[in-house]
């Protein structure tokens, strides 16, 4: 297993000087990759861009370039054009996003999303491999049929044909998709103790593409907070928790809520998304089991984590990429030196 570090994306509360120390320090430190992310904010290219320059052997990810925000051909330009900036350290994370921000922030509608991330993903990959870019799909359909348009080629020669892909998913069918057609998968609310329920999905996809989960990377982002109080630690990542659950989505879908039931908590997800609906945050916050956190989160002293990180290894694990919860740039430096210690303490590395 391998470490990675999972930065999200810009807020009111963090600036780009900030993640870059952060990735700077987890390049020191070994880590193999760090992770950007977007919404609807800060977009995931520019900042990897910008960390590539100032880096030198940690791998860059994006978690993830959403779906709708841009044509296929333009994220294999974007994911080829970074690679090479980075001497071939590029890790290209896709999502669809959720209906709200697809249809209120980029204008696409969100039906159908499996068949659209298997087009947009076959696109992706033949542009990226410098093949003349010709597909004709439900989705999309490449050179358009009434034009002038010509099927294009890659203008430039990346230094890899293949970058490696990863999808963010969660449902079930979902992640038979990222098995079938990624190298990897970006998991939320990871549980070493439910890999097996979700692994056996993956593996259906693999069998799909005449492959095993050898070489498939499952890649969890996975807060973390270093305390002697386990129950302090936890309410740190109560809020965040009660944003996926009760405010992600509508009552009608919310991908995050209905994780929650899969994995054994249908009442509490319900009443987190009530009170979150309600604009009761803070008790929403509260409703969160502490059980969901301790299960999907590394918090505790480092011995607990160093115990932690085996039971992510055992899971199947390949990159734990942990995400600091954190009230400043020191205690995020501290945390990550702090993970690091515990991980090479765990025996689990490459």
């Amino acid at each position: 297993m391998r470490l990675g570090l999972s930065l999200g994306y810009q807020t009111s509360w963090t600036t780009p000087a900030d993640h870059l120390a952060m990735a700077q320090e987890a390049d020191r430190l070994g880590y193999s990759v760090v992770w950007a992310a977007e919404a609807y904010g800060s977009d995931s290219p520019s900042m990897l861009a910008w960390m590539a320059g100032q880096t030198r052997s940690i791998d860059l990810g994006a978690a993830v370039m959403q779906i709708p925000a841009r044509s296929p051909a333009m994220t294999a330009m974007t994911a080829a054009t970074i690679d090479t900036l980075s001497g071939g350290r590029f890790r290209l994370g896709l999502g669809v996003s959720g209906p709200q921000v697809s249809e209120g922030w980029h204008g696409v509608r969100f039906g159908k999303p499996l068949a659209r991330t298997r087009e947009y993903v076959d696109i992706v990959k033949l542009a990226i491999a410098r093949k003349p870019v010709a597909y004709d799909g439900e989705h999309y359909t490449l050179p358009l049929p009434d034009g002038p348009g010509k099927a294009l080629r890659l203008g430039f020669h990346p230094p890899r044909d293949h970058i490696p892909l990863y999808l963010a998913a969660v449902g079930p069918k979902n992640l038979e998709l990222a098995g079938e057609i990624a190298d990897g998968w970006l998991a939320i609310f990871f549980a070493p103790d439910a890999a097996g329920e979700y692994l056996q999905h993956i593996e259906r996809g693999r069998a799909k593409s005449g492959a095993g989960l050898t070489g498939f990377d499952v890649a969890p982002s996975v807060p973390v907070v270093i305390s002697d109080d386990v129950a302090a630690a936890a309410d740190v990542i109560r809020p965040y928790a009660a944003l996926y659950v009760g405010g992600m989505g509508s009552r009608e879908q919310n991908f995050y809520n209905q994780l929650a039931v899969r994995m054994g908590y249908a009442d509490a997800a319900k009443e987190v998304q009530d009170l979150y609906l309600d604009r009761k945050i803070r008790e929403a916050a509260g409703a969160i089991p502490q059980d969901f956190i301790t299960r999907t989160s590394l918090v505790g002293n480092k011995e607990r984590i160093t115990e932690r990180i085996r039971e992510y290894a055992a899971a199947g694990v390949g990159t734990l990429s942990i995400s600091p919860y954190v009230g400043d740039l020191e205690s995020g430096i501290a945390t990550l030196r702090t993970v690091a210690e515990a991980f090479e303490a765990s025996g689990v590395a490459e």
